[in-house]
């Protein structure tokens, strides 16, 4: 697995590539700090998140692996690339959609541990009643990224 760190408007962010598809993304530097794709994968992921801070990019089309978390986690961080830009969904309403009704709070948990932040957007579960609580990234990033997308969804609409 091998790191390239990127600056956005939400700090440092991290990706991980395993040569083939995305395996990770932190907020953050991570590893050994380089800032230059070590392949075509990894220049695919900096160049679309680039383009994805600069309002440019709605949906990733890199490819992803995930090779860690319990089945509801992953059916969780599956339902999560299901929201569109700029939408949002409440903790409840994704344990619905994963058949599980009662485990928003193990929505939340399992949004925690979305090793693919942003990419897979767990930024975009919020709770009952629209209220921003929790994000592993600290609710500053959380609303930029929110705000970030409410913009860009609003221009396309109003375009």
């Amino acid at each position: 697995m091998r790191w390239t760190v990127l600056d956005s408007p939400i700090g440092e962010f991290s990706v991980a590539t395993d040569g083939g598809s995305v395996c990770g993304a932190r907020f953050g530097p991570v590893g050994d700090g380089t800032t230059e794709p070590a392949d075509e994968t990894s220049r695919r992921a900096v160049a679309q998140l680039r383009a994805y801070f600069a309002g440019e990019l709605t949906d990733f089309g890199v490819p992803v692996t995930v090779s860690r978390g319990s089945d509801f986690e992953r059916a969780v961080w599956r339902e999560m690339t299901r929201i569109p830009y700029g939408e949002t969904l409440t903790y409840g309403e994704v344990a619905r959609r994963v058949g599980d009704p009662g485990a928003a709070r193990a929505v939340g948990v399992a949004c925690n541990r979305n090793p693919i932040p942003v990419i897979v957007p767990c930024h975009r579960i919020i709770g009952a009643g629209g209220k921003l609580v929790g994000f592993g990234g600290g609710l500053d990033r959380k609303v930029k990224l929110l705000e970030l997308e409410a913009r860009v969804a609003l221009q396309r609409a109003w375009s």
